[in-house]
């Protein structure tokens, strides 16, 4: 069985697909993805039909795999290679798995990503793994008529999967991540079960438990909580909406045979659980926010941008002085930049240099008072509560989840742990 699907194998000859613009350069130095704007015209085939890019002058570029139907419609695979088949998809797959390999030597850790995508030369194709078992998840119809996985099709909202190879497993997978136990439902959890791109960051979170009160936002299963539990926090309190991810949180807790008395989930709207918490003056010794992607699409950026300062600016007024303040994005359309640059709004204050950053005035070099046209979404939610901070470090994914040089959009992850007045 190869990786190539039999109908994108066996197919008489490529679609091929002419570029309406200059996207050779952008192309050659890496960039995966062309949108449909970038071609003459969209030639009618099946999603995942093997297509070669070329140039008005019949140059051709690239080949790699098709979606008509898809805003990304072509996803290159091989460019400098003069064939796309399964020896270059086996030879790929096998470097990703011995990068791996190298990256988790000695670790105690069973839980990462295997292949990421786009990062890995294998476009919409990832896999996690976590212990003896594998998720494989397909990014949309293109990838899942390239790729042979089974006949699993690209998962949709609530779709549960279908098993490759193996028995399915009837309970949660246990796995280990820097020698911590958690659990992972790999036929009904989000995304591939278990946010493992935030493994670092948990790490780093940790570090400021110990012997503090900690707040876990948008806790899911409960991976920032039980890191911190671990390290030796006086008590933890995790907050999702969702009953059954705190029930999870909860026995990834008890796992590692952390005292339940150290624990408190609750199932809530985290923006309802800051309101309440502010009103009734609590304060938490270290507050980490992770919230799901609020911007799907670009056309939700503004939207997004104004829910992230809001929420950062609520964790904020809970944080004790003194207090560790970890804020998190895990939308690709909420890049870097735009992490730290939101509207300004009256009440809070433009810093343009980037330590330290809150309310109030500031002076030193590259600093200005906030009359400019942006701000920070960061020091834009500080100011909103009222807090100064030093930024202590600004994160994104692990080495697992490695990602185009020429394509920083697939750079998603941000994260950024600050010390408050």
């Amino acid at each position: 069985m190869g990786l190539l699907a039999a109908e994108t194998a066996g197919a008489a000859r490529p679609v091929h697909l002419v570029l309406t613009r200059d996207r050779v350069r952008a192309l050659k130095a890496g960039s995966p993805w062309l949108y449909a704007d970038a071609l003459r015209e969209l030639p009618p085939a099946r999603p995942g039909a093997m297509a070669l890019v070329k140039t008005k002058d019949g140059e051709i570029v690239c080949k790699g795999l098709y979606d008509p139907g898809s805003a990304i419609a072509f996803r290159a695979v091989a460019v400098r290679e003069r064939r796309l088949d399964d020896a270059l998809l086996a030879a790929r797959l096998e470097r990703a798995v011995a990068l791996r390999e190298r990256l988790f030597e000695g670790a105690d850790t069973d839980g990462y990503r295997l292949v990421n995508g786009e990062g890995d030369g294998l476009p919409g194709l990832v896999i996690d793994r976590y212990a003896t078992s594998a998720v494989v998840k397909l990014d949309g119809a293109g990838p899942a008529g390239f790729y042979d996985a089974g006949g699993v099709a690209a998962a949709g909202e609530g779709s549960r999967g279908a098993v490759l190879w193996g028995a399915a497993p009837t309970a949660p997978v246990v796995f280990r991540e820097n020698g911590i136990r958690f659990e992972a439902d790999l036929v009904a959890g989000q995304k591939t079960a278990f946010f493992l791109d935030q493994r670092d960051n948990r790490q780093r979170a940790a570090r400021f438990a110990r012997g503090r009160r900690v707040l876990n936002l948008f806790s899911y299963t409960g991976g920032f909580s039980v890191a911190a539990g671990a390290a030796g926090a006086a008590h933890v309190t995790s907050v999702d909406i969702a009953a059954p991810a705190i029930a999870s949180a909860g026995a990834n807790w008890a796992l590692n045979g952390l005292d339940p008395g150290a624990h408190a989930g609750v199932a809530a709207d985290a923006f309802e659980f800051l309101e309440a918490a502010a009103a009734a003056k609590e304060a938490w010794d270290v507050v980490i926010v992770d919230p799901p992607s609020f911007a799907p699409n670009k056309q939700s950026v503004p939207k997004a941008t104004a829910s992230y300062e809001r929420v950062f600016a609520r964790a904020a007024s809970v944080t004790a002085p003194g207090g560790i303040l970890a804020l998190s994005s895990c939308s690709s359309h909420i890049d870097s930049q735009l992490f730290e640059q939101a509207r300004t709004r009256a009440h809070a204050l433009l810093r343009l240099c980037p330590f330290p950053f809150g309310f109030g005035g500031g002076a030193g070099r590259g600093c200005r008072g906030g009359r400019g046209p942006r701000s920070r979404i960061c020091s834009s939610a500080l100011g909103r509560a009222r807090r100064s901070a030093s930024v202590l470090g600004a994160y994104g994914q692990p080495e697992d989840h490695p990602y185009p040089a020429a394509c920083p959009e697939l750079r998603y992850l941000k994260f950024t742990a600050c010390a408050l007045d």
